[in-house]
């Protein structure tokens, strides 16, 4: 059995005096949080040990009882009183941080010892401990009490004592099957939330290598994943490398233009400004706008991801690995816009991997290397050109593509997502027996064009539908318009 965590955010709505008593409250545990980080940094032999035995000897080194009176590091340097689960939770989060620096660390080492082992000088510099906490508190059991749907009763450090206080909760309510964990306090602008992770037992998935193995009919969803146009092109495919289906999700171009119209304004309003103050987030609203408005795409993007892949039965889902993507240098408003694509992609990713999880999908990633430059039928180089122009060259973006090997005409994300398929199966000796369609020759599209029926550029394609076009394809499309800054499913 496995299971499957989600996260239930609820905003905390309470009076003013006892958000002062949770912004004392979170003040203590990052104050205890980076106690602890030092502790652990003055016995580095601590992360040797497992989790729960670290845990142990952090509290023989800080914890004052009667069988252990003088503790080398005293806890009571920090506060008196501090409640074991609170405690415990700073450790885990000082923990958490400890191991994550002390990976980069070793990671840092191991490469300026390759650099210096050529002769050359090493630039990068080492990574540094955290010179600032800022975690959300988290409530170990004994911490909260008397949880409903609409309220819970909380323990907190008001700053002079420690005091149970009732907040109510308004948001999305438990959904059935679920679990409660230990809920975190989270701060978000002037508002306080609380973030509890619940969980829901499943049947754990069969792993890649015994699927291919025991499943002679297993399919898979092959993605690629773009900055404009489709945001993702998802292609259905069985063992034989037959196509079954093919989902183009946009609508990256407008995601683009919103992004860059608000990165313009900033760039506006900063030169106006002409001194950016230190400490202090200029135009935060128009950050919060960008931000808000990927998450949301992201999360819209891979639940359609999955859900194409649950309605066609694929168990698995297979992505470029996109992991050392860099923005050209431009003007601001491009290279921020460039860069912050390349976030999303990797949101669209992480979102759809434990969406897919917890739908019984497993997830992979190939090498991306000429996906998008070779045939997926014969693997030979295309052209990759645009509408009304001569299928010669390769230019980056265009959205039709030609072999000219195979005479092979298809729209070049869908060719690029069915070589990503052919990555994966290539890397478990799948034998592709039957080929991918392909689209109409140019004489076919001419004999279309003159009878009246033309072949249209598939911008977008929804699940069981062909291509559609003009005033019946902005009808038909899943992604609406969005309005006031939100995006609407249809």
């Amino acid at each position: 059995m496995a299971k499957a965590t989600i996260t239930l955010r609820q905003t905390i709505d309470t009076r003013l005096e006892a958000q002062s008593y949770f912004a004392a409250n979170q003040a203590l545990f990052n104050k205890v949080a980076a106690f602890y980080f030092d502790v652990i940094q003055a016995h580095v032999g601590v992360l040797d040990l497992s989790n729960k035995e670290a845990l142990t000897a952090l509290e023989k080194l800080t914890h004052t009882t009667q069988r252990n009176p003088h503790p080398a590091m005293p806890l009571t340097d920090i506060g008196e009183d501090i409640p074991a689960m609170f405690r415990r939770a700073a450790i885990n989060a000082a923990l958490g941080s400890a191991r994550s620096f002390s990976a980069h660390l070793d990671k840092w080492r191991k490469r300026k010892e390759k650099t210096e082992a050529k002769g050359k000088k090493c630039k990068e510099r080492p990574p540094i401990p955290p010179r600032a906490w800022n975690k959300s508190a988290t409530l170990y059991a004994g911490m909260w009490k008397e949880r409903m749907d609409s309220s819970i009763c909380i323990k907190v450090w008001t700053g002079t004592c420690w005091s149970w206080i009732s907040v109510r909760l308004t948001g999305r309510e438990m959904p059935d099957g679920f679990q409660f964990c230990s809920p975190q306090l989270v701060h978000r602008g002037d508002r306080w939330y609380l973030h509890t992770p619940i969980e829901q037992k499943i049947t754990s998935p069969v792993k890649i290598e015994k699927q291919i193995k025991t499943n002679p009919d297993i399919k898979i969803c092959a993605i690629d994943l773009n900055m404009d146009g489709a945001l993702a092109v998802c292609t259905i495919r069985d063992a034989e490398g037959s196509v079954l289906a093919t989902k183009f999700i946009g609508r990256g171009q407008r995601a683009n233009g919103f992004r860059k119209l608000q990165l313009g304004r900033i760039a506006r309003n900063r030169s106006q400004t002409g001194i950016i103050e230190q400490g202090v987030q200029d135009n935060a609203d128009l950050w919060a706008k960008i931000r808000n408005y990927d998450e949301n795409l992201s999360h819209l993007v891979s639940c359609r991801i999955v859900q194409f892949a649950q309605q066609y039965g694929a168990s698995l889902l297979i992505f470029e690995y996109l992991g050392n993507l860099k923005p050209e240098k431009g003007k601001y408003s491009k290279r921020g816009n460039s860069k912050r694509a390349f976030w999303m992609k990797g949101r669209i990713f992480n979102y759809a991997k434990y969406k897919a999880y917890n739908a019984g999908i497993l997830t992979s990633r190939v090498n991306p290397k000429d996906t998008s430059r070779t045939c997926a039928k014969c693997g030979s180089p295309v052209a990759r050109y645009n509408e009304g122009e001569k299928p010669e060259g390769y230019q980056m973006g265009a959205k039709l593509s030609k072999c000219s090997v195979c005479a092979r005409n298809d729209h070049s994300d869908r060719n690029a997502s069915l070589q990503i398929g052919n990555k994966f199966f290539a890397r478990y000796g799948i034998i592709l027996q039957e080929k991918p369609p392909t689209l109409p020759s140019e004489s076919e599209r001419a004999e279309q064009s003159a009878g009246g029926a033309a072949l249209q550029e598939p911008t977008f394609q929804a699940v069981g539908q062909l291509s559609i076009t003009g005033r019946a394809r902005e009808q038909q499309r899943a992604w609406h318009r969005p309005q006031n800054g939100k995006l609407k499913v249809g």
